[in-house]
């Protein structure tokens, strides 16, 4: 799949998966917003009403209110990609979230996740 086409999906229909990864481990719906909120500067609320709307997955990273500066903290392999080595910026923000959701379904503290 093209990166166009990852941008181009319905964040509705992208963001509904990535909780279902985390709920299949016994995580919830809230923590995965928890750590898109993070992410992003975005409120829970927010995230709530994007999924409510025909924004695409790439709107939703190009729109971030306030990107955490902490993110580039977040290092390692998801989906067989090394998130730090992603050269597109956009492509490495997405690489993000699905890095803390990753980290999230496998049991990953909350605090270690946030980088806190």
């Amino acid at each position: 799949m093209t990166n166009d086409k990852i941008y181009g999906m319905a964040f509705a229909k992208v963001f509904p998966l990535l909780i279902a990864k985390a709920e299949k481990k016994g995580r919830t719906r809230e923590e995965v917003l928890c750590v898109t909120s993070w992410l992003t500067g975005y409120t829970t609320d927010a995230i709530e009403a994007a999924l409510e709307t025909d924004l695409t997955y790439g709107d939703f990273f190009r729109n971030m209110p306030d990107a955490n500066p902490k993110r580039t903290l977040i290092t390692g392999v998801v989906c067989g990609v090394r998130v730090e080595t992603v050269e597109e910026p956009l492509m490495r923000e997405i690489r993000y979230l699905d890095k803390l959701v990753d980290e999230l379904a496998k049991g990953k503290p909350m605090e270690k996740i946030l980088r806190g």
